[in-house]
C-alpha cells in the first residue's frame, strides 16, 4: 500500500509525495492572463509546502476561452519569459508544476470572451450566463489546435506536465454531456461522438507535446446534473483517453449549476464529509490502466492515507486547504497530523475578484480578532 510521502513516477516525471494541489483560480494574472510576481510567490509557497505536483489555475488557449479575472492565459508566444521566471522559481524551490489548458466555451460571456461565447450546441442552460453560439467544424478545428499549440509552450517554457480541463463544466465537458451537446453531426449524439472533440484535443495535444511529455486530464466522473455527463459516460471516455496513452486521470465532479453537489462543497466538517467524489474515482479506477488521483474535500491525514489503500487510488489532490495552509503536506510529512484548518467556506475566492488575489478570509479575520 502506498503511502502519501511515497514517490511516484508520472511519464518520466518524478513525484516526492502522492498530494497534489489541484488547479485553482487563483485570479492573480494581468488582465491579458500574464502571470506575475504575486502568483509566482504563490507556487513558490505550494512547492516549499511539500505539494509533490502543483497544477495551476485554468489557463485559457485563446482569448475567447477566458471566464474569470486575473484568469492565467497561456495563449501567445510574448509570455514566455514571464512563465519562464515562474517555472523556475517553482523548480528553485523544489517543486514540480503542470499547467491546466482550458476552454471556457458557454460557461463565461461575451465581456470576458470579448465576443459571443462559443459552445458545442446554441442552448441556454443554468451554468451558462447567456445563450451561446454553435461552433462549427472549422471553429472546433481550430480550438482543437490552441490546446496544441498551448501544450508546446507550456513544454518549451519548463513546465512538467500539462492537464487538460474536462470537467465543471467547461468546453470539453460541454461536448461530452447530452445536456450542453445536442449536435446531429459528428460531434454528437452518440457517446463516441461526444467524446470526439476531447479525443482529438488530447491526441493534437500529445503530438505537439511529445510522448515522452505527461499529459493528465481533469475529468468529471459525473455532471450531478439530470441530463448531464454520467458515471457511465465518464468510464467509457476515461478507458478511451487511457487506451490512447493518457499518463493520469484527476477526478472531479459536478458543476456550478449541480448546487450542494458542485465541485467546491461547503461545510466539511468531520471525515465522513470528506472525499466526497472517491466513489466516482474508484469507478474510473477500473476503467484505466493509468494513476488516478481523487479531488474533493479532502482535509485529514487519515482519509487521504485511507484513499490511496482500502479505496485504491494513486494520488490525492486538494485546493482550499492549500490555500490558507501551503504547508500542509510539510506539516502532515513531520508528524503533525492535525487535519487541514480550511472550514471549507469559499470565502477565499471573493479576494480574487475585489483584490486581485486569493487568499483566506476566516484566518485573515481570525488574525484581526486576536
Amino acid at each position: 500500500m502506498a503511502g502519501l510521502f511515497d514517490p511516484i513516477e508520472i511519464n518520466g516525471m518524478s513525484l516526492p509525495s502522492r498530494i497534489v494541489r489541484s488547479a485553482t483560480w487563483e485570479g492573480m494574472c494581468d488582465p491579458d492572463g500574464r502571470p506575475g510576481e504575486r502568483l509566482r510567490t504563490c507556487y513558490e509557497a505550494l512547492a516549499q509546502g511539500g505539494a509533490g505536483l502543483i497544477i495551476t489555475g485554468y489557463a485559457f488557449v485563446r482569448p475567447d476561452g477566458r471566464q474569470m479575472p486575473g484568469k492565467m492565459g497561456i495563449h501567445t508566444d510574448g509570455f514566455m519569459k514571464d512563465f519562464m521566471r515562474l517555472t523556475n522559481a517553482v523548480h528553485e524551490a523544489g517543486g514540480r508544476i503542470a499547467v491546466q489548458l482550458v476552454h471556457a466555451g458557454g460557461q463565461t460571456d461575451t465581456q470576458m470572451a470579448g465576443r459571443r461565447p462559443l459552445a458545442p450546441s446554441a442552448v441556454k442552460v443554468k451554468q451558462f450566463p447567456e445563450t451561446p453560439a454553435e461552433l462549427d467544424l472549422e471553429e472546433i478545428q481550430d480550438i482543437v489546435t490552441a490546446f496544441g499549440d498551448a501544450a508546446l509552450r507550456a513544454r518549451e517554457w519548463g513546465f512538467d506536465a500539462v492537464q487538460l480541463h474536462g470537467a465543471h463544466g467547461y468546453l470539453i465537458n460541454q461536448f461530452l454531456s447530452p445536456l450542453t451537446n445536442r449536435r446531429l453531426d459528428e460531434y454528437g449524439g452518440s457517446l463516441d461522438n461526444r467524446c470526439r472533440f476531447l479525443m482529438e484535443v488530447y491526441y493534437r495535444v500529445r503530438v505537439a507535446a511529445g510522448k515522452d511529455f505527461p499529459v493528465l486530464i481533469k475529468l468529471n466522473a459525473s455532471d450531478n446534473l439530470e441530463g448531464g455527463v454520467s458515471e457511465e459516460d465518464a468510464c467509457y471516455a476515461a478507458g478511451e483517453l487511457s487506451r490512447a496513452g493518457i499518463d493520469a486521470v484527476e477526478v472531479s465532479a459536478g458543476t456550478s449549476a449541480s448546487g450542494r453537489l458542485s465541485p467546491v462543497r461547503t461545510k466539511i466538517d468531520r471525515p465522513e464529509k470528506e472525499a466526497y467524489n472517491l466513489a466516482v474515482a474508484r469507478g474510473v479506477k477500473e476503467s484505466v490502466a493509468c494513476p488516478v488521483i481523487v479531488v474533493g474535500g479532502i482535509r485529514s491525514w487519515e482519509v487521504a492515507q485511507r484513499a490511496m489503500g482500502e479505496d485504491g487510488v494513486d494520488l490525492v489532490a486538494m485546493s482550499r486547504p492549500l490555500i490558507r495552509e501551503p504547508d500542509l503536506p510539510l506539516r502532515w510529512q513531520e508528524g503533525d497530523r492535525r487535519p487541514a484548518a480550511c472550514i471549507s467556506c469559499n470565502g477565499c475566492f471573493a479576494p480574487g475578484i475585489s483584490e486581485g488575489g486569493i487568499y483566506c478570509v476566516a484566518e485573515k479575520e481570525g488574525r484581526e480578532k486576536a
